[in-house]
């Protein structure tokens, strides 16, 4: 299941991330989206977990909480158009 991440502190790093959801699951993988030029990131990112009803869980307890002062926002990806 792939989970998008929006609105996180520009601070976070991926090893990061990946922790905020471990606690709810298998992470398979966790990336924050940077900017090509300047290499800072764009504040979204994604995760990946095995198991739906570990990422259904994570969604529900880590959707519009705060980290590095900012309320993530945390939903299923859609799939690019």
């Amino acid at each position: 299941m792939t989970i998008y991440v929006g609105n996180i502190a520009y601070s976070m790093k991926e090893e990061d991330l990946r922790n905020a959801f471990a606690a709810y699951g298998n992470v398979t993988s966790a990336k924050i989206i940077g900017d090509r030029v300047t290499g800072r990131s764009k504040g979204y990112g994604f995760v990946e977990m095995d198991n739906e009803t570990e990422g259904n869980a994570a969604i529900e307890a880590l959707n519009d909480k705060e980290v590095g002062g900012r309320h993530m926002r945390v939903n299923v990806a859609r799939p690019r158009e």
